[in-house]
Parts: structure tokens; C-alpha cells; sequence
């Protein structure tokens, strides 16, 4: 089985579950799952987990993400989108270039939003588009999302171009619905383009047809990346052999069955790691590993037990019986 990450670069009229239809034939193989649904007229970084990866794919969902989109003033519709019904238009003249920028400022923290009709949440078993589609409206209780910073990169009424860093379940068309509501213009998304999903980057995307080539090749591991590169933040702890079986078995473990030793560099564009010898903060995650460089999985310090306790397992068993080495992203 093919076990890794793929960052792939979702192409304009594909859904997320096309991707992964689309992977499986390319790969011959079944176990592979995504990591967040892009809209079909949306494009950009779209990782995608094969075998035992889509253990992290619930912890990729959760990363921070980076989108460019253009925001359209003076236009409401039913989608929040350039594709929806258009409900409302209303003129720009009104409203000046300083306005729009304090409007957008407004929104940079934490604030409360409405999924969309139009989304995949469900409510009693359904998904909201598809009650949607029946022209059915139901009430949605509001979310709080963090905005971390939003960079207008071009202004020119009645479009914005801007770049918007925030956290796990933000809708980028329902913020540009919401700026539009509080300009008091009305406003819809016009284009989406997601750059960044925790640490996997827009200009290191494949397309599907780069894929496909490089199986063709027979060197598809040079773009598969390790299941551990998603925790390149975390710091890393290595067992002894004699307290391997610890890990191994999940079990809790304390510094004494540690092996102490300086941390390696990361790949380029990967946090500064520090070494074990540091010393554990109570609280704080670790990347465990075997000395063979075996990734076993992560877990949190607990202070006062002086103990690292299990968060979730990664082991691959076959690997271990085989004695094979995983490969490490330190």
C-alpha cells in the first residue's frame, strides 16, 4: 500500500471527491481521502492522504488556511458566490476606498458567522445545499471563526482583491457577504484560490496530470510526503531500543527512556525544531520515534506524572514486523 500526502492542486470544475476518484485510478488504489471540501469553481491546495496518512486527515482539516479571493461589491445572491441567483445590486458610488478598507479591518479577529445554505454542514441527517436545492431555508446557529489578517492587494470599486489567513471553518464567500452587508451595498466572492493549508504551499502543488506522470515514471515517492510532515511543529523524542515496546504498545513513558540528542534541520520552509534536552513544557506535543527512525506517533506531556502519555498511534505494524524504516521528516 502507497502510504503518504500528496499536496495537490485542484483545478477549476473539480469537486474534492473528483480528485480523489480521479487519484485512485491513477495509483490503483482505494484507501485514499481528502482533506477539505474546495468548491468546484474553487481552486488551489487541496492535500490528499493515501493509506495510512488518512489517519491525519481530520488533523489537516483543522490547520489554519491562506485563500485569495475577489470580493464583488453591490451584488447579493443565494450562494454568496458570482454562481448563485443574483437576489440583489445595488451601486458603489456611495461608498469610498477608505470605507471598504476600515469595513474590511472590522473583520480581522474573532468574529460570529452563519454557514451558508449552500455548504455541506448538516442539519437533522441532510446536507444544507441539498435542502437548498429544494428551496428549503432552516436556521443555522452562528460560529465563531478567527480572521488572522486580511491584505488587500488591489482596490478597484466595485472589486477587492484581497488575501485572507484564518482558522478551521471559515467561509471566505460568507465574509465577502458579510463585508457587503455592512458597506450596506451587498457583496458576493467572484473567485476563490486557496494558497496554503498549514504547511503545504501553493507553488509546491502537482496537478493531477503531474501525478500521473510521475507514476508512469515509477518515482512518485519524490512527491509523497511522509505522514509526519504534518506535525514538522512539534519537537521530536526518540525511545531507546529497551523502552521501544513502550511506544510500540502505546503505553505512557518517562525521560529516562528517552535518547537526548540534538534536532536535526527541517525541510526548507519547516519551524526551527529544538531538541528533546530542552526540556518538556507540561502540555506539550511530541513526534515519537524508534532508533531505527520508525514513526510510532504523538504524544503530550503531562507534568506532574513526568510522563509522555499517548495522543494517537501512527505505527505502522507491518513496517515494524518487516523491520522497514519509515521514512522521517525531521
Amino acid at each position: 500500500m502507497i502510504n503518504g500526502i500528496l499536496n495537490i492542486y485542484k483545478e477549476k470544475g473539480w469537486t474534492s471527491h473528483d480528485v480523489v476518484a480521479r487519484l485512485r485510478g491513477i495509483v490503483g488504489q482505494k484507501k485514499i481521502g481528502h482533506t477539505g471540501t474546495l468548491d468546484p469553481d474553487a481552486e488551489g491546495v487541496l492535500p490528499v492522504c493515501l493509506g495510512r496518512a488518512t489517519k491525519v486527515c481530520d488533523l489537516l482539516t483543522d490547520k489554519d488556511k491562506t485563500y485569495e479571493t475577489v470580493l464583488l461589491l453591490g451584488k447579493t445572491t443565494d450562494t454568496q458566490d458570482i454562481t448563485g441567483t443574483v437576489l440583489a445590486e445595488q451601486q458603489t458610488a456611495g461608498i469610498t476606498k477608505e470605507d471598504v478598507l476600515a469595513c474590511i479591518r472590522s473583520f480581522v479577529g474573532e468574529y460570529d458567522q452563519i454557514p451558508p445554505m449552500y455548504s455541506a454542514l448538516k442539519v437533522g441527517g441532510k446536507k444544507l445545499y441539498e435542502l437548498a436545492r429544494e428551496g428549503k431555508t432552516v436556521e443555522r446557529k452562528s460560529r465563531k471563526v478567527l480572521i488572522h489578517d486580511i491584505r488587500v492587494e488591489e482596490l478597484c470599486l466595485p472589486r477587492v482583491r484581497m488575501e485572507v489567513d484564518c482558522s478551521k471553518g471559515t467561509y471566505i464567500r460568507t465574509l465577502c457577504h458579510d463585508i457587503g452587508e455592512k458597506l450596506g451595498v451587498g457583496g458576493c466572492m467572484e473567485s476563490l484560490l486557496r494558497t496554503r493549508v498549514g504547511r503545504f504551499r501553493l507553488e509546491e502543488s502537482l496537478r493531477l496530470a503531474d501525478v500521473e506522470d510521475h507514476v508512469k515514471d515509477g518515482d512518485l515517492s519524490q512527491i509523497l510526503l511522509p505522514l509526519d510532515s504534518v506535525f514538522s511543529e512539534l519537537r521530536q523524542v526518540i525511545l531507546k531500543d529497551g523502552a521501544a515496546s513502550l511506544g510500540y504498545n502505546g503505553n505512557p513513558f518517562c525521560l529516562k527512556h528517552v535518547i537526548r540528542q540534538p534536532g536535526k534541520a527541517e525541510p526548507a520552509g519547516a519551524p526551527e525544531q529544538k531538541s528533546c534536552a530542552a526540556g518538556p513544557a507540561d502540555g506539550e506535543r511530541f513526534r515519537v520515534y524508534d532508533s531505527r527512525d520508525r514513526f510510532i506517533g504523538i504524544y503530550r506531556y503531562e507534568g506532574k506524572r513526568g510522563q509522555f502519555r499517548l495522543e494517537k498511534m501512527f505505527l505502522d505494524p507491518d513496517g515494524l514486523s518487516a523491520g522497514k524504516t519509515e521514512k522521517k521528516d525531521r
